[in-house]
């Protein structure tokens, strides 16, 4: 046991600013959800709609930028500051491309928008918001490559500063853009879009100038980047980046038919769906971010040979996810249609997303015990299983009860009930992977 809190202490040390950067993150998705629900019940719905189809795009695509932040800490942890260099210089390059390939595609999904069953006021109001933020996927990969780097090497505090700037920008350029301040034009949801975009941008710019002008951080900075790329490192990225790519895919893509189902059932489940996913999506970056600085931990031990240490990292990471989550749902419980208020005055709204909330009071500890699961596994480089298991849990389960409880039923708590019982399975079966990968570990035995 003290062992196990040793770590725990070590992992949170490194977990606390990542967390509070994916805060900062998410924060840029809950303020333009807040600042637009003011609008009105329509643009709120569409932000909704829009919003779910770019993070199936977004996070995606940031499973091939995790990698980064793996490999750079297993060369970290082997003290190889050249290999940092280069796993820097190819996960920029995979981001990149991968964010414009992800922008051209979702941009022609936006010209079909109409066939996607919303309501046709839905879908009227989502589409230039839809489009601006399609084009902010280019940055927002970019950055998540370089933020992966410094979180690797120890330094998670330099990104997270410069996301705090980028909600404050983007909050200001909302006030400014949606409601028409300052002499400009009332843009309503189309101002959000501009904001997202802009904020984003500038993210990107000064992550990148701060990180080479760090001295602590030079001798792992590429001194020439337009080399040829090399095959045999991109094909190691891609071997991790493309499971991870589908785990994330198979879970956000079926929150996004989630998403989709509400909208078939009315414009209100829809917003109200959006309040709820909104909050349920801003808890779920703390086990997040705990399980990202977790799976780095893993990757550095094993880097420098000491896989003794890998189950109590995970156990004491366990702990910490069960113990935040567990609050938030005491939170969410208790004062789920008072949270509902501080997003939109539609009493109809505010009762549905209220009765949400409540129910993802029940799958908040699943929501952080599966995140962790991954992050564990993703450290131990075991992919194929923990992506398997994400396709039954999400596709064969809770996709098909959602749309029997929710859309066959009419009933909008069915597709959040289904959440619940695909949560649980994955988070169950992830647990069981990590135990059973683990067995005999603690002796120093190697994987």
């Amino acid at each position: 046991m003290p062992l196990i809190v040793k770590e725990a202490r070590i992992t949170l040390h490194l977990a606390i600013p990542i967390i509070l950067g994916q805060v900062s993150q998410m924060l840029m998705g809950v303020v333009d959800s807040m600042m637009i629900g003011r609008v009105g019940t329509v643009p709120l719905a569409a932000s909704a709609f829009a919003g779910s189809v770019f993070g199936f795009f977004y996070v995606g695509s940031m499973g091939l930028c995790i990698p980064v932040a793996m490999l750079v800490s297993r060369a970290h942890g082997a003290s190889q500051p050249k290999e940092c260099s280069e796993w820097l210089r190819h996960g920029l390059a995979l981001a990149t491309f991968s964010g414009f390939l992800a922008m051209v595609l979702m941009e022609l999904l936006g010209t079909q928008l109409g066939r996607m069953g919303q309501p046709p006021e839905v879908v009227a109001a989502a589409q230039p918001f839809f489009l601006l933020i399609a084009v902010s996927l280019v940055p927002a990969l970019a950055f998540q490559a370089l933020r992966q780097f410094a979180e690797a090497l120890g330094r998670p505090w330099l990104p997270m500063g410069i996301m705090a700037v980028g909600v404050l920008l983007n909050v200001g350029l909302n006030w400014v853009l949606i409601y028409g301040n300052l002499g400009m034009p009332a843009m309503g949801l189309a101002g959000a879009g501009v904001a997202t975009l802009t904020a984003r941008c500038v993210d990107l710019l000064l992550l990148w100038v701060l990180l080479k002008t760090y001295r602590p951080l030079q001798p792992n900075w590429p001194v020439r980047w337009w080399r040829l790329l090399e095959w045999p490192r991109l094909r190691e990225l891609l071997c991790i980046g493309v499971p991870t790519s589908g785990q994330l895919v198979f879970e956000l893509g079926a929150f996004m038919m989630a998403t989709w189902m509400m909208g078939w059932l009315g414009t209100v489940a829809l917003a109200a769906h959006q309040i709820a996913l909104s909050c349920a999506a801003m808890t779920f970056m703390f086990p997040l971010g705990l399980a990202m600085a977790t799976s780095m931990r893993v990757s550095k031990v094993l880097g420098a040979g000491q896989s003794d240490l890998v189950r109590p990292i995970g156990f004491g990471s366990y702990g910490m996810a069960c113990g935040v989550m567990g609050t938030f749902a005491l939170l969410f419980w208790l004062a789920g249609p008072w949270i509902a208020r501080r997003f939109v005055e539609d009493t109809a709204v505010v009762g549905l997303a209220g009765r949400l909330l409540a129910v993802a009071a029940l799958f908040q500890l699943f929501d952080g015990g599966q995140v962790m699961g991954v992050g564990l596994l993703r450290g131990l480089s075991d992919m194929k299983v923990p992506t398997a298991i994400t396709f039954v849990a999400y596709w064969c389960i809770m996709l098909p009860l959602g749309y029997w409880w929710g859309v066959h039923a009419a009933n909008p708590l069915g597709v959040w009930q289904a959440l619940v019982f695909g949560l649980a399975s994955a988070a169950l079966l992830l647990a069981w992977r990590f135990f059973s990968k683990t067995r005999g570990l603690a002796g120093g035995k190697s994987l």
